[in-house]
């Protein structure tokens, strides 16, 4: 392991180890166990400053030591955070593994069948999990900690592969800034809405730490169907926020762009899929499940909302729903938010960026001399990006059909396998059946957990570094310094 390889993973440990030990001292406030905080912190300082005095903090890594760093920040960050729930003495292992993976890959997928087992210092680690999970570790480290400077560039990308993100500073860590400093506010203003609209202070907190990172760990094991109907209005507004590009956000709002964020082909596509699969939940609702108009919407708004940023949220246990209804939810959970948002999943852009190919290649069959450029919107797609897209999606639904098969055979029932395969690997959250929005994935075979491990890792830093730790060639380059 390179030098800088050792100093980044060193970096990440001891900052989640300096965060348990706030945790330690909001545990014994509150009169609650700090056995597992307070073991988390002293493995991640230890190990953490180890890995950095022995490790080199200004070297420039090349691009396979940025995915290797990207990879296996993301699977022992996770390791970390999962101590406080295995000492807690209610989970497993594998269970608290699953559980922190769950958190910081922001899906929101949980073990607990029941929520008194955690106390108020466990909810709220879930809660702060995802919100540095939404964020990016590797982005909130380049705004954050200087000696990452110079090597912004290739972890940013690392995390970024495929479509690649507008550029609105010269430099990277001043954009990174930026997208943190969004975070922030949002995050804020989030935790207004929910107690105007009624939470508590707590609660109010806890589900804002949970909504801008699109991650849906809601501290009443009812969701959002727990608190009241102003609550959620509130919750569609911020889950559509934290499914939207922070870029296009900032440049709209914040550094007064002439172009509004509707000239932005791939905003368009989010919001019309948000708007049209809502409006066509909302007559199914009207019509087939006796809500009235206000009850219809609210309903409708909230769950697309939820599912096409993989958010995870319920406001109502739409397993109960006709199955059309259900098969709308499951459409809507593959579209997935935006480009540079907390989402998770395939991402909008992706999928406009096929449907160009594909409709430019029924246009060559007709014209096959025709110079047909790939355009999104007024700019032109190369040919680089189209490969690294096209195997972007056949890798992820590669990955989501072979954790179906595996899911299957363990559970014995399609409907979970499915539904939770397409759950972990878009960090969607909850699926259908028994992994429903009101149950949870405590009774899943070991093999599935892993299985869901494995795909919520891999989902949420977008599969190439991951995949890539399998080639051989990733490794002669990491032994050469490549």
């Amino acid at each position: 392991m390179g030098g800088f390889v050792r100093y980044s993973l060193g970096t990440a440990l001891r900052a989640v180890g300096l965060v348990m030990l706030v945790f330690v001292l909001l545990a014994l406030l509150w009169g609650e166990d700090v056995r597992g905080f307070l073991l988390g912190a002293g493995v991640g300082l230890a190990a953490g400053q180890f890995l950095r005095v022995t490790g080199t903090p200004k070297a420039e890594p090349k691009r396979a030591e940025g995915l290797f760093i990207v990879a296996v920040i993301w699977l022992l960050v996770p390791l970390l955070g999962a101590l406080p729930y295995w000492v807690s003495g209610h989970v497993g292992l594998l269970d608290a593994y699953f559980e922190s993976m769950s958190g910081f890959t922001t899906t929101g997928a949980t073990i607990l069948p029941d929520f008194g087992l955690f106390n108020h210092s466990l909810f709220l680690w879930r809660g702060l999990s995802q919100w540095f999970g939404g964020v990016g570790i590797i982005v909130l480290f380049v705004a954050v900690l200087p000696h990452f400077a110079v090597a912004g560039r290739q972890l940013f990308f690392a995390e970024s592969t495929g479509v690649q993100k507008e550029k609105l500073t010269p430099r990277l860590r001043n954009t990174a800034e930026m997208v943190l400093n969004i975070y922030l506010l949002l995050t804020s203003m989030a935790v207004l809405g929910y107690r105007l609209a009624g939470m508590s202070y707590y609660d109010a907190f806890a589900n804002a730490l949970t909504t801008m990172p699109a991650g849906g760990f809601s501290p009443n094991p009812l969701s959002f169907a727990g608190y009241p109907a102003a609550s959620q209005w509130v919750a569609v507004v911020f889950m559509f926020f934290a499914g939207a590009n922070f870029l296009l956000i900032a440049s709209a709002f914040f550094r007064k762009s002439s172009r509004p964020p509707w000239h932005d082909p791939e905003f368009r596509v989010y919001t019309g899929a948000f708007v049209a699969g809502s409006l066509l939940l909302a007559v199914y609702h009207v019509y087939l499940h006796d809500y009235g108009l206000e009850p219809a919407l609210r309903h409708a708004f909230f769950q697309v909302a939820s599912l096409l940023t993989s958010t995870g949220y319920a406001s109502v246990d739409y397993t109960k729903w006709v199955i059309p209804a259900q098969a709308i939810l499951i459409f809507i959970m593959f579209i997935s938010g935006s480009a540079g948002s907390a989402a998770g999943g395939v991402k909008s852009v992706r999928w406009l960026v096929m449907t160009n190919h594909v409709l430019r290649e029924l246009k060559r069959t007709l014209h096959p001399n025709a110079v047909l450029p790939l355009r999104l919107g007024t700019k032109a797609v190369g040919e680089d990006v189209l490969r690294s897209v096209s195997a972007f999606v056949m890798l992820y639904l590669f990955v989501f059909v072979l954790g179906t098969m595996v899911i299957v055979f363990t559970e014995g029932d399609l409907v979970v396998a499915f539904t939770s395969s397409a759950a972990f690997i878009g960090n969607v959250g909850p699926g259908l059946g028994a992994v429903g929005p009101m149950g949870s994935f405590a009774d899943l075979h070991p093999l599935a957990k892993l299985v869901g491990i494995f795909q919520m890792w891999a989902g949420r830093i977008e599969l190439i570094p991951v995949l890539l730790l399998f080639h051989p060639d990733t490794w002669r380059a990491l032994r050469r310094g490549r």
